[in-house]
C-alpha cells in the first residue's frame, strides 16, 4: 500500500481519537447520564475549555479532512506516488497530530503554525493533483 493510503488510513485513526478524547472529556465534566442521554437545552451542562478546545481541535480537522481525502484518492487513482505526495502526506498527518494537544493546551500562534504546516501538506497534494491532469 502507497504510504499515501496509510497516512491517509492514519488520519482517520487520528479523528477517532480526536472524537474519543472530546467525548470522554465531555463525559467527566457532565456525567454519563447527561451524555448518554438526550442532552436537552433546559439541562445543558457548561463545556470546560479543555473540552471545547478538543470539540474545535476535530471540527477542524473535519474541514480539511475531505480536501486531503479527495486528493489523496485522486491521486492514488492517477498512480501519482512521488517524492512530493509522500511528503505531503506526512506534513499533513504530522502536523495535524501536533495540533491537538497544542490547542487543548491553549497554544495559540504554535498552533498556528501547525494549522498552516497541514495546509502546505494539502497544497502540496492538490499541486500534484493538477500536475498529474496535464
Amino acid at each position: 500500500m502507497p504510504i499515501e493510503l496509510k497516512m491517509l488510513a492514519w488520519t482517520l485513526v487520528l479523528l477517532l481519537v480526536q472524537i474519543f478524547l472530546a467525548a470522554s472529556c465531555r463525559t467527566r465534566e457532565a456525567g454519563l447520564s447527561y451524555n448518554a442521554g438526550p442532552r436537552d437545552v433546559a439541562s445543558r451542562v457548561p463545556v470546560g475549555k479543555v473540552t471545547g478546545r478538543l470539540a474545535r481541535a476535530q471540527n477542524n480537522l473535519l474541514e480539511t479532512l475531505p480536501i486531503f481525502m479527495g486528493a489523496v484518492l485522486i491521486l492514488q487513482f492517477a498512480q501519482v506516488h512521488n517524492a512530493t505526495t509522500h511528503w505531503a502526506v506526512l506534513l499533513y498527518f504530522w502536523a495535524r497530530v501536533v495540533y491537538v494537544p497544542l490547542y487543548a493546551f491553549g497554544v495559540s500562534y504554535v498552533r498556528t503554525v501547525a494549522w498552516g504546516v497541514s495546509l502546505v501538506g494539502i497544497v502540496m497534494l492538490l499541486v500534484s493533483v493538477f500536475r498529474a491532469a496535464v
